[in-house]
């Protein structure tokens, strides 16, 4: 041990790595760490659902020994890491967060996992998350997450755990999925830095499903330099998946350090100057976009005038997706889901044809004029929340007009699923804190299967600020 176990616990994940292959930190410590962390903090935060302590000790101490013999190792050898509820493992409880799966084992591991385990990392355990990876649960049957800033705000979802663990240092890096957001927003209501892939360039094979068009895994960790880390692993065509990319993946580690210097990026006006926008928000996004034109970039304003319509038209086409899946349990075993995810998925499985046809014309418009956008620009900036972290009663506040409606479901999803109608690109980024201390959050969009770019800008800002070095109070 080179460190306070704390100091350890908050390095990250390709620090981590690096330690343990100049073998000045064992991975059996390590891996002794997160779970004191997670015994101490997580009866509060709940950010897990399952936690596997023998058997990450277990595979910590094979890869101690294969440190110690001088075997070839990974680039996440020895690291701690965990995985939203969603993805399947081996001999290990996969339960989506819900009552229905709370007995399912699976029998072999999703792809993006069995790439994590590959590159050496050390499996703590699964996370939690809103029922099914919707959204909306109002009672967890795996305990409610909070967020390690104010324990009575939101975390975030559907990716909830996935947030929460990095932020509480419970894990040195998780893995999320992203239909329409769940990695980014709890990303960004957590404090920590959230990467959706182009949709394609990630397997979804062992991932229970939303919306085949727009589901992704992507990883949730403490740096961009992780972030890119991740990727680089668990990135790339799997046969198992016919759908992902057979385009070869960069290193995204490397590209890292190019700076911004020449990019052209454009603020979306009707994000990130839009009336719901919070104040704070708004200022520390438009500081953060100073800040990017200080280091090289030349920064403009830009209209996608289609985009305050995306959280509407993605909910009428991921919701109508969801509730088609999930016919079969909705007849059987309705009484099984929380009140939340049911009424979301009846209420979508009535949908009427006609609507979900017009939604599907709508996100081509949308998808051409955010690719339009990206043809004169390198990327796109916006808030990835108009909002920080809410009080979790808000989200459970009774809804009686058409605006309270539109604004709890529809308005905070604009930010975030444009670049999931689209299959492009983003990140999400700490770039500032509000008056009552709740993280805010930069996003940035980019081209498709153009990540490095997107990584590169998002390093140079990060590294110009000390926002990724902060820790809640409640961690």
């Amino acid at each position: 041990m080179t460190s306070a176990p704390d100091e350890l616990a908050f390095l990250g994940a390709a620090k981590l790595a690096s330690l343990v292959r100049e073998r000045r930190v064992s991975p059996v410590e390590l891996v002794r760490v997160y779970l004191k962390r997670i015994e101490r903090l997580d009866a509060r935060l709940r950010a897990y659902i399952t936690v596997l302590p023998e058997t990450a000790l277990e595979t910590a101490r094979k890869a101690e020994t294969a440190v110690m013999r001088g075997d070839a190792l990974g680039p996440l050898h020895g690291v701690p890491y965990a995985v939203k509820d969603q993805f399947d493992t081996a001999g290990v409880l996969t339960t989506l967060g819900s009552r229905i799966l709370r007995h399912h084992v699976p029998v072999e591991n999703a792809t993006a996992i069995s790439r994590l385990n590959e590159a050496g990392g050390l499996l703590l355990g699964k996370l939690n998350l809103t029922e099914f990876a919707l959204g909306g649960t109002r009672e967890f049957p795996f305990g409610q997450p909070r967020n390690p800033w104010n324990p009575d705000h939101d975390p975030g979802g559907s990716s909830s755990g996935s947030g929460i663990a990095v932020a509480a240092a419970l894990c040195a890096a998780s893995l999320g999925e992203d239909t329409g957001g769940s990695v980014r927003t709890p990303a960004s209501w957590c404090g920590v830095v959230g990467l959706r892939p182009t949709w394609g360039r990630v397997s979804r094979h062992g991932s229970f499903p939303l919306s085949w068009s727009m589901d992704t895994a992507g990883p949730l960790t403490r740096t961009v330099e992780d972030a890119a880390l991740l990727l680089r692993v668990i990135a790339g065509h799997d046969p198992r998946d016919p759908l992902t990319s057979r385009r070869p993946v960069p290193d995204y580690v490397v590209a890292l350090d190019a700076g911004v210097r020449g990019l052209r990026i454009g603020i979306i006006r009707e994000l990130t100057f839009a009336g719901d926008t919070d104040v704070e928000v708004r200022g520390a996004v438009l500081e953060a976009a100073r800040r990017l034109q200080e280091l090289g970039a030349t920064v403009e304003e830009t209209s996608l005038s289609l985009v305050p319509l995306a959280g509407a038209i993605f909910m009428a086409l991921a919701d109508a997706d969801g509730a088609g899946l999930h016919q079969h349990w909705l007849r059987t075993r309705a009484p099984d889901y929380d009140e939340g995810t049911r009424r979301r998925l009846v209420t979508a499985s009535l949908i009427p044809a006609a609507l979900y046809q017009q939604a599907a014309r709508a996100r081509v418009l949308l998808r051409m004029e955010l690719r339009d956008a990206l043809v004169r620009h390198d990327l796109l900036l916006c808030p990835t929340a108009h909002q920080a972290a809410p009080p979790i009663a808000a989200g459970r506040a009774a809804v009686t007009t058409r605006a309270e409606v539109a604004g709890r479901f529809f308005t905070r999803r604009s930010y975030v699923t444009p670049a999931a109608l689209a299959g492009t690109p983003a990140i999400a980024l700490p770039c500032g804190f509000t008056r009552a201390g709740l993280p805010l959050s930069l996003q940035l969009l980019g081209r498709p299967f153009d990540e490095a770019t997107l990584l590169r800008a998002a390093r140079a800002y990060e590294q110009e600020t000390d926002w990724s070095g902060r820790r809640p109070p409640h961690a």
